[in-house]
């Protein structure tokens, strides 16, 4: 198989898929007559070969997929103009601090936001898909250990917890997380909105939980699929 039809079989496959694809199961297509360094070879080219199209190739935490450009989405959502779900500051910014500092308990994160962890916060962000327990820190109590997953990852954009930008507190990194997706360019967290998810910003709410009429502060919508309607294990 030459190279010109041997993208076109994993531009097909990615399109295709629901879901990002690993390069070991890419090369099931070709029955492992390509090796992982052929395959990304011709991946990378297939990211150029799009550069200049309203959709993109990326390698996420769970493999490779094609996602919709950031600067496509005010068009995308006419389509789908329902509400996106909402996050308080609360929720962010706990996010951040297991993001940052896993694996933690629930008693660390108290710890670092200096205010009681509703339970409800951690519930939202294992519902999410965002977070899970790992394991049990031997101690008394045996207290949960936190972590991020792989769709946490994904719903960044990022291959690895390596990409996530560096700040020198554990407030700065609170901030930017409950800010994500606020215009700020101080804040260098371009990498978060170049992934299918955005977050969108209003005035930050009293309290800790988003709940009742409390003003959600958060906003999250779902991954673009370009290719269909329709639209993990720990990463450390």
């Amino acid at each position: 198989m030459n190279t010109v039809d041997a993208k076109r079989v994993l531009e097909t496959a990615l399109i295709c898929s629901h879901q990002p694809i690993q390069i070991r199961d890419l090369r099931v297509l070709f029955s492992d007559a390509l090796g992982a360094d052929t395959i990304r070879t011709l991946l990378e080219e297939l990211q150029l070969d799009w550069a200049q199209r309203g959709v993109e190739l990326v390698q996420v935490a769970s493999g490779w997929r094609f996602q919709s450009r950031p600067d496509m989405r005010e068009f995308l959502d006419r389509l789908n103009p329902e509400k996106p779900p909402k996050y308080s500051r609360a929720v962010m910014e706990t996010l951040a601090i297991i993001a940052y500092r896993q694996p933690v308990t629930r008693g660390d994160m108290e710890d670092v936001r200096g205010v009681t962890v509703n339970s409800l916060v951690i519930k939202q962000l294992e519902d999410r898909g965002w977070v899970e327990v790992i394991g049990h820190r031997e101690t008394v109590g045996r207290p949960s250990l936190f972590a991020t997953t792989r769709q946490f990852l994904d719903d960044l954009g990022l291959a690895s917890l390596d990409e996530l930008p560096v700040f020198d507190s554990a407030q700065a990194q609170a901030n930017a997380f409950a800010r994500l997706g606020e215009d700020d360019p101080s804040l260098q967290m371009d990498m978060a909105l170049e992934s299918t998810e955005r977050a969108e910003i209003a005035a930050p709410a009293e309290g800790d939980i988003l709940s009742g009429d409390a003003a959600p502060i958060f906003e999250l919508s779902s991954p673009r699929d370009p290719a269909s309607t329709g639209d993990a294990p720990n990463e450390h």
